[in-house]
């Protein structure tokens, strides 16, 4: 079946508590772009569509080939939960539509490379397993702008415990974390495999609060260390409570990004951002989705983008999701070493 543009976003696990918050801001983004709620439970899809508007509900079965809708089009496929059968790919393979992935680890990724291999020419493959769906790497791209190298990147994010999303993405922390007992880390120019102690390390908090956080196995250190070209990276993450809750408020969602390397003046400096979310982490991983889709599309940033296998970095210019990110509520700061913080 050949797809067009006016076929609509299939967005697999669009019900549950990141998919309609990434339909509501869809639609937000591209108020004339169809979209289809796909879920085993068609009366939550049909909930959540009716709430979008201008999107319809469909029943999807990942344990069929065709998941179940071998009579249906769409101009993409977005997957909120994870496929263990990999039958949305090859869906979106068969039709020669992008797909994107927001849900496997970086020692898993494996069989989604393979059918990329096997057919390089069908469609454009994203793998956006990133934290938050890029909404940290593409803004550590944009801050690192500011050196002529870099030496080392280091992110940290604080995740609420009471922010842990839905079933699907407790499922992807789960797995993350017991599935494979070390995370992988750049290291002074050497990939290193760290585990037990040697995968922790102190982080201070927005507030200033010192937590310790575990190296967590995501492919934002991929993308980082080829973009950067940095000797050091790696991506820590805490689970416990955000500073917004310790001052009685509601939890938000924090990442903390330190680059250190030369500067543009040509001295060595450490420069620290700090990105908060006062409505914690869907809405940054639904805005990553959203542009995403946009600029595989070719809504924004150019012509639909070719087949071939992709990080978002590739594709999306950290400029433009840090103002997307920022249009959306999230608050930016910048703390260079030496500064009050």
């Amino acid at each position: 079946m050949v797809a067009s543009a006016n076929d609509p976003v299939l967005l697999v696990g669009g019900s549950g508590v990141v998919g309609s918050e990434a339909a509501r801001i869809l639609r937000r983004l591209e108020p004339g772009l169809p979209i289809a709620i796909g879920g085993r439970d068609v009366g939550r899809a049909e909930a959540v569509a009716a709430q979008v508007g201008g999107a319809r509900a469909v029943r999807v079965d990942l344990d069929r080939a065709d998941l179940g809708l071998a009579g249906d089009a769409f101009s993409a496929v977005v997957m909120f939960v994870k496929d263990d059968t990999l039958h949305s790919l090859r869906f979106a393979q068969a039709r020669r539509v992008p797909y994107v992935g927001i849900s496997s680890g970086m020692f898993e990724i494996a069989p989604e490379v393979a059918l990329h291999i096997h057919d390089p020419a069908s469609a454009p493959i994203l793998l956006d397993s990133h934290w938050l769906a890029g909404t940290a790497t593409l803004p550590a791209l944009y801050f690192a702008r500011e050196f002529r190298t870099v030496e080392s990147v280091a992110i940290a994010a604080v995740l609420d415990e009471q922010d842990m999303g839905g079933p699907a993405a407790y499922a992807d922390y789960e797995r993350y974390t017991t599935a494979s007992p070390n995370a992988l880390i750049l290291q002074d120019g050497r990939w290193r495999w760290v585990g037990g102690e040697g995968a922790e390390r102190r982080v201070k908090t927005v507030d200033g609060t010192e937590v310790l956080a575990r190296a967590y196995g995501l492919l934002d250190v991929a993308s980082l260390a080829a973009a950067t070209g940095a000797r050091s990276v790696r991506f820590d993450l805490t689970l416990g409570e955000t500073a917004s809750r310790r001052r009685g408020e509601a939890f938000s969602t924090e990442i903390v990004i330190e680059i250190e390397g030369a500067h543009a003046d040509g001295a060595t400096r450490l420069v620290r951002h700090e990105i908060v979310h006062p409505a914690g982490q869907a809405p940054l991983t639904a805005l990553g989705v959203g542009v995403a889709i946009q600029r595989l599309l070719g809504l924004i940033g150019g012509a639909p983008v070719a087949p071939g296998l992709y990080f978002p970095d590739v594709i999306i210019d950290p400029e433009t999701m840090l103002r997307r990110m920022t249009e959306l509520g999230a608050q930016v700061r910048r703390v260079q070493a030496g500064e009050e913080a």
